[in-house]
């Protein structure tokens, strides 16, 4: 298979944010990943796509710690996960997730969510620094000043996903894990938290580890982008470099109707360079659809 040697997982020759190698993942007599290695470079946004039972979520569990790999080795941070930090601290201080459609507590509000990791590793911290920090971690969001009092049941789905935004971002993270960030999110609400994760990444030096089917997504904000398939990553790199490639799956994603409809779009965007509107802007503050 010709294939380019750009888009092939290479080793780690710069500085790292994840390293894994030979990772093995299996449920009883099923195996998702079969000796997977990838890595990721400190301060890119790396896309992470595969087709449906890649196990593009298993990959995001092992590398956070909520699954437990059968065999390999998994590094973040400099720290292996699994083993006792050097130091005693605790390495999930160091990086925020959102889950996929936000995973928010729905007794509580959206300051109260954003304060949940806060009261785990700060439990001496006084009432009025944790409200103080939920609504700057609110307003960092893109969501209005009253979003802070409302429960997810009032929040639209665009909402969830930036309250839950605001929860990852809770204890100034290094690196943040998004999986299926703009799922379920209308085309302009989709391009909005794309510009909100792309200027946070500019603006406060974050590494991105970006799980997405959206093909606007990995053109517009994603670094490199690494291919799940044949239980492997098998290949990474930025999204001409992966066009070259002639693998079945990597031709069908990108060069298909719907991803040369995605490049053109982007040609089109770069070509006319309008002005953006401000990421902090509040968004579909009403209180329902998936906008």
């Amino acid at each position: 298979m010709n294939q380019s040697a750009a888009a092939h997982p290479a080793p780690c020759d710069e500085d790292v944010a994840i390293r894994i190698e030979g990772l093995v993942n299996r449920f009883g007599d099923h195996t998702v990943h079969d000796g997977l290695s990838l890595c990721m470079r400190q301060g890119e946004i790396l896309g992470v796509v595969g087709g449906s039972g890649t196990g593009k979520s298993v990959l995001m569990r092992s590398i956070i710690g909520l699954q437990k790999p059968a065999e390999g080795t998994v590094e973040v941070l400099g720290e292996m996960m699994g083993e006792p930090a050097p130091d005693g601290d605790d390495i999930r201080r160091r990086w925020g997730v959102l889950f996929q459609g936000g995973a928010l507590f729905s007794t509580l509000t959206v300051a109260e969510n954003v304060a949940v990791p806060l009261r785990e590793f700060y439990p001496r911290m006084s009432e009025d620094l944790l409200a103080e920090i939920g609504c700057l971690k609110v307003a960092l969001s893109g969501l209005p000043e009253d979003a802070a009092a409302k429960y997810p049941s009032e929040l639209s789905g665009g909402m969830k996903k930036r309250a839950g935004l605001a929860r990852a971002l809770a204890l100034d993270p290094q690196l943040l894990f998004l999986d299926e960030p703009t799922a379920g999110l209308d085309p302009i609400a989709a391009a909005g938290f794309d510009r909100l994760i792309k200027e946070l990444h500019e603006t406060l030096g974050l590494s991105v580890f970006l799980i997405t089917h959206d093909l606007d997504t990995l053109h517009e904000i994603c670094d490199r982008v690494a291919v799940l398939a044949d239980k492997k990553v098998i290949a990474v790199g930025t999204i001409p470099e992966l066009m070259k490639s002639d693998h079945p799956w990597i031709q069908d994603y990108f060069a298909g109707p719907r991803g040369r409809a995605a490049l053109a779009s982007r040609e089109i965007k770069t070509d006319a360079a309008p002005a953006r509107p401000a990421a902090g802007n509040p968004i579909d503050s009403h209180p329902g659809g998936e906008a």
